[in-house]
């Protein structure tokens, strides 16, 4: 059993003993607690209201019962949107004026996984402080229910998968004609999460007839491990290398992240997926992008050719959108297939990724290993050095920095080295004594010879 309390919100697997999985008795506690974080934050004269979305798991049903009793035993009122994807729910948050938001997905773990993805009146998943504070209130005994005249209601609204995909529509960059035109037949491997509903919606109102369905019912029996990565994606290379489809989509089971498979039936790469959008954006509205420094750097070339600035943020969501504002980004994102583009809302969304990618594809006039091949060649290896409890890591880390001081350094979350061809990221565990060191260069062997000089520089530091 697994229990993970972060400022991004609660997961744990489902069963077992109070305390150590996301049992009943934790859900109710971490949910009451965020409603007790939103309802001192309301302004005054602001309503109650919170939205609920959620994936296909198995676990489902009883974690949304759970949390919209709770919702109301709080004396909130509760949206409940049902069967929805994460970007879907950040939408219904702002499209209700809700004070805040409740996505129960565990992202791309496996299915005895859940969680309660908490966000705020924008869409957006709580900054630090609001993440701790939850955390806080959660181990206190600062939680008041609300008495019998005062419980909330449940209201169901399942309109927003359609309201979310004509957004998507409407989107300036978005070319449904010419999408519709190039007569594409576009493979989809949704895992059998809530993506199998809402993708081949959107390709048939983006003008695509030829749709190819893998693990499209939004049953929750996950048909392989649900990370889009390439060993968990053979059913749908296979069957692009049999020359089937012009492009094949896999989305995770809250369909946030986008990965895309070739014509061939190789993979794109997960890291390509914001490059390439990226690209498309930043030819039609020139300005500044954002990743996290555990991105490809194949970003940061790209936009630089079109004559725009680049910045890093530290690992999660929640900064790369705050450094996204504090730039004025017009795209940005994670290396791991995760497309943040403000013109539709500030949340990750394989929705804008798979309409952009089309529409760049279409106008493009190419195949998808030919657009491929127009970027700059990079390979990313992920890596782990263990130490023994006793190490203490933030040193190791400083000792590294004073090493390699004459190369570019980025400390705002680890330690990033950038050399001329190359870079290498070291960041701490926060619940083991591990250091994760991810390297890239333009080829996996360099890339692996680099991690490898690097574990070398700290074993020579213990």
């Amino acid at each position: 059993m697994a229990l993970i309390k972060s400022i991004s919100g609660i997961r744990g697997t489902i069963g077992g003993v109070a305390g150590e999985g996301l049992s009943p008795l934790d859900i109710v506690k971490f949910t009451a607690a965020y409603a007790t974080l939103i309802s001192r934050n309301l302004p005054a004269g602001g309503r109650k209201l919170i939205v609920v979305g959620r994936d296909a798991r198995l676990s489902g049903e009883m974690v949304e019962s759970l949390v919209c009793g709770t919702l109301t035993a709080m004396g909130f009122d509760v949206v409940n949107i049902g069967l929805a994807s994460t970007p879907t729910t950040e939408i219904a948050v702002t499209g209700e004026g809700a004070a805040g938001g409740i996505i129960l997905t565990a992202s791309h773990n496996p299915v005895q996984w859940n969680a309660l993805k908490l966000l705020n009146s924008s869409g957006e998943f709580l900054n630090d402080a609001e993440g701790k504070e939850v955390l806080r209130i959660a181990d206190s005994d600062e939680i008041v229910f609300a008495p019998v005249t005062e419980l909330g209601y449940v209201y169901r609204n399942e309109t927003y998968n359609r309201r979310h995909i004509e957004s998507v529509l409407a989107l300036d960059l978005v070319d449904a004609d010419a999408i519709a035109k190039a007569d594409f037949t576009v493979a989809v491997d949704a895992v059998n999460s809530v993506g199998g509903i809402v993708i081949p919606q959107l390709l048939r109102a983006l003008g695509v007839k030829n749709v190819i369905e893998l693990n499209c019912e939004a049953n929750g029996k996950f048909a392989h491990t649900p990370e889009p990565i390439p060993q968990n994606l053979t059913q749908i290379a296979g069957l692009m290398a049999d020359g089937k489809a012009d492009v094949g989509f896999v989305v995770d089971p809250d369909v946030d992240r986008l990965a895309i498979v070739m014509e061939n039936g190789e993979m794109f790469v997960e890291e390509y997926t914001l490059v390439s959008i990226a690209d498309y954006v930043l030819s039609h509205t020139p300005g500044s992008t954002v990743s996290n420094l555990s991105s490809s750097r194949a970003l940061r070339d790209v936009t630089e050719a079109r004559g725009c600035s680049y910045t890093a943020a530290a690992v999660g969501e929640v900064n790369v959108t705050t450094k996204m504002k504090e730039t004025g980004a017009v795209i940005g994102g994670e290396g791991n297939g995760g497309v943040i583009y403000p013109a539709s809302h500030y949340g990750r969304d394989a929705l804008v990724g798979v309409a952009l990618f089309l529409t760049l594809l279409a106008k493009s006039g190419k195949k998808v290993t030919e657009l491929r091949a127009g970027y700059p060649a990079y390979e990313i290896a992920k890596n782990k050095i263990e130490l023994t409890p006793e190490i203490d890591v933030d040193a190791i880390l400083e000792a590294v920095k004073a090493k390699f001081a004459g190369e570019r350094i980025t400390d705002i979350d680890g330690v990033k080295i950038d050399f001329a061809d190359s870079w290498v990221h070291l960041r701490k565990s926060n619940t083991e004594p591990i250091i994760r060191i991810y390297s890239e260069a333009h080829t996996m062997a360099e890339a692996d010879k680099l991690a490898e000089s690097i574990k070398e520089v700290i074993s020579s530091l213990i």
